[in-house]
């Protein structure tokens, strides 16, 4: 469920984008031998009844048929630069998977199937290479070599940039992606992606870490950074209690330091299994360095640790939050915007803990959320935070139903807001990442308060317009385009005809309410400040594309030689540019352009014409025989084929890069859109 800020839309409702991943029919069997029938009549009754017990093992017990865990990487690992989704069925099948379009979803690659590969190669030695015993009449033997490519859990790591070397010993800046595997004998199993990833092959084994931690139960990354120095790490949590963060090596990740040795963050071993492993990085306001807070649910208690690196070393401090419920924990989410934990229970009450630092700890504030009326009485099962923090998702049973649970389970998802719009809109505008589309769960709020009250907040107007007066970024420009376009649908009048029914002809009657002169009136102003809001967007817009124009121009500068016919029309938007006389900016570019170009011209033509395509308008362009062509917003060129791309906002089409494209041309058309911020697929 993907939440779209549709900026085409003057309804008030949340606007949420469906797709669905098929679990796949046929049944998956791990295999390390020929079938093991002889367990089941075993003479020693421990052995015959752990086997039969054993779903992996024997799958004649019978196999669930769902998804058991999901994963998102991190946004820009695809080619769209949208997000990968690790997916680990009941049956034990990890698969990576990405989205088409946003209509379907691919399968990419099948990890279980690659690691167990891996595993027969090496003959299902262990990391040292020391061959195992050969004798799968014994038990024990058979289990290990199927708990380790039994995966339990996944997690995917931030994005690293990396140097290879090429052919030539010249360095190119490589980015890539790793997903940790906690295996059920405790290895954790770490796959490399670089991105953008595309091709299933491309995969690469990474490397394997034995954690020793008997019956895991939960994994999360620990990453550190401070200044120029990053270390990483992969939590690692325990049915029986202990957690700890194992070591993870990094070769070539400039400023990456490693854990010498692995950090015990709890030790005691109570039977109380740890899960919702989750870490966060914070900054702490009393030191003013870096540290990491790390949380997880234990039963009924929030389990927290506090990791702080100083010049002595790494400082851990670590306690249990009780009294929050009366049953165990079953989910619990963190917010990064002003680091929040949230917990829920089966019983149906959500905790929030907000901490506050102390010279050497952490307290934590303990609220609890007011819950919708409708989820009183229902079972959640879990929760989640939005990217940005403006929503928590919910999902929950039905209910009961005239006092009797129904015959058919169903579940909900609820949202519920976290944020005030005002508080949104302060976000957006000291917003660190700079992009509209990374930020689309706050601007939903803020849209929404714009349809409501059927205008723009003045003091929000007036402090974007102070912010573009001390920092004229194509962020505030965008993010005032957005707010202008809000507005002039919120001035829409709402359709009440219906367009599927016929027109009785010679049936026009009088209709009681019929528009009157005060009324007629009303409509001729609402006309009038639709109009005003209209030409207050064109000029946005107009903005944002003459900016983006000077910066193609000023990549077509840096990267040509001689006057050369390039895919860009520079003519076009030398021309495009000239008409404003008051842009000093474009006037100097300008001139840098002709004198390159030493008075040649190359015109755009028409492909089914060939007759000369004219540069009157950033978005078409029509030759004198009447053919009409898209412009792409990224290289500005007319998009004469067939297949293009468009934004997700369907604000703007880009061009596919051709094969005979440089790479500085085909990398501005990895750009995201001019307009909205969001990916071209």
């Amino acid at each position: 469920m993907e939440l779209v800020c549709d900026v085409h839309n003057n309804k008030q409702d949340l606007t949420l984008h469906r797709t669905s991943i098929p679990v796949p029919a046929e049944e998956y069997k791990l295999r390390v031998s020929d079938p093991m029938v002889k367990f089941a009549t075993h003479p020693d009754p421990t052995v015959r009844q752990a086997f039969l017990a054993d779903s992996v093992i024997n799958p004649s017990v019978g196999v669930h048929k769902g998804i058991k865990y999901a994963s998102w990487s991190p946004l820009g690992c695809d080619s769209s630069g949208r997000c990968l989704l690790a997916c680990l069925t009941l049956d034990h099948r990890l698969t990576i998977h990405n989205s088409h379009k946003r209509l379907e979803w691919n399968t990419l690659v099948d990890l279980t199937k690659k690691y167990s590969e891996r595993l027969k190669e090496r003959n299902y030695a262990r990391k040292d290479d020391k061959l195992p015993q050969t004798n799968l009449q014994d038990f024990d033997e058979l289990q290990r070599r199927f708990r380790m490519q039994t995966p339990l859990r996944m997690e995917w790591s931030s994005i690293y940039t990396i140097k290879q070397v090429q052919p030539d010993n010249t360095g190119v800046d490589l980015e890539m992606v790793l997903l940790a595997v906690l295996m059920e004998n405790g290895d954790l199993v770490l796959w490399k992606f670089v991105l953008p990833f595309t091709d299933g092959a491309d995969v690469t084994f990474y490397d394997t870490i034995e954690s020793g931690v008997t019956r895991p139960s939960d994994l999360a990354w620990w990453e550190y950074e401070n200044a120029d120095r990053r270390m990483s790490g992969l939590i690692v949590g325990s049915e029986v209690g202990p957690v700890k963060i194992m070591p993870v090596s990094l070769s070539g990740v400039k400023g990456y330091f490693t854990l010498r040795h692995p950090v015990i963050l709890w030790k005691e071993c109570d039977e109380i299994a740890v899960e919702n492993l989750k870490c966060v990085p914070m900054i702490h306001p009393i030191h003013k360095s870096s540290c990491s807070l790390i949380v997880a649910s234990r039963g009924c208690y929030v389990f927290w640790c506090l990791l702080v690196i100083s010049p002595a070393g790494l400082n851990v401090h670590n306690s249990h939050v009780a009294g929050l419920h009366s049953l165990p924990v079953v989910s619990l989410a963190v917010s990064q915007q002003g680091v929040a934990v949230y917990t829920c229970s089966t019983d149906g009450w959500i905790k929030k803990l907000t901490p506050t630092f102390t010279e050497s700890t952490l307290i934590f504030k303990q609220e609890e959320m007011m819950r919708p009326e409708n989820l009183t009485g229902r079972r959640i099962h879990g929760i989640a935070v939005s990217r940005n923090g403006a929503y928590i998702a919910l999902v929950s049973t039905q209910g009961m139903v005239d006092g009797y649970h129904p015959v058919n389970r169903t579940y909900q998802v609820h949202f519920v807001t976290l944020k005030t719009p005002e508080a949104a809109a302060a976000l957006l505008l000291r917003s660190p990442t700079q992009n509209l589309y990374k930020m689309a769960d706050l601007l939903d709020l803020v849209r929404w308060q714009i349809l409501k009250n059927k205008s723009i907040p003045a003091s929000l107007q007036d402090e974007l317009d102070q912010k573009i007066r001390e920092a004229d970024s194509p962020y505030l420009w965008r993010f005032k385009l957005f707010l202008v376009r809000i507005l002039h649908q919120s001035l829409q009048s709402p359709n009440t005809e219906n367009n599927w029914k016929p027109a009785k002809e010679g049936s026009a009657v009088k209709e009681e309410g019929e528009p009157g002169g005060e009324k007629l009136e009303k409509e001729e102003n609402q006309e009038e400040q639709r109009a005003e809001v209209q030409a207050w967007m064109n000029t946005v817009e107009t903005h944002l594309m003459r900016e983006n124009m000077k910066k193609v121009l000023g990549v077509v500068y840096l990267n040509t030689w001689l006057a050369e016919n390039i895919s860009i029309p520079t003519c076009g938007l030398v021309e495009y540019l000239s008409k404003d006389t008051n842009d000093r900016a474009s006037e100097v570019l300008i001139g840098h352009i002709k004198n390159k170009m030493n008075k040649q011209t190359f015109s755009e033509r028409c492909s089914l014409c060939q007759d000369v395509l004219p540069f009157t308008d950033h978005k078409q362009t029509m030759c004198k025989n009447g053919h009409m062509w898209l412009r792409c917003a990224l290289s500005y060129q007319a998009c004469q084929t067939l297949t293009f791309r468009r934004c997700l906002l369907l604000d703007s089409i880009a061009r596919l890069p051709e094969p005979e494209d440089p790479e500085w041309i085909k990398k501005i058309l990895q750009a995201p859109c001019t307009l909205c911020d969001s990916p071209m697929i």
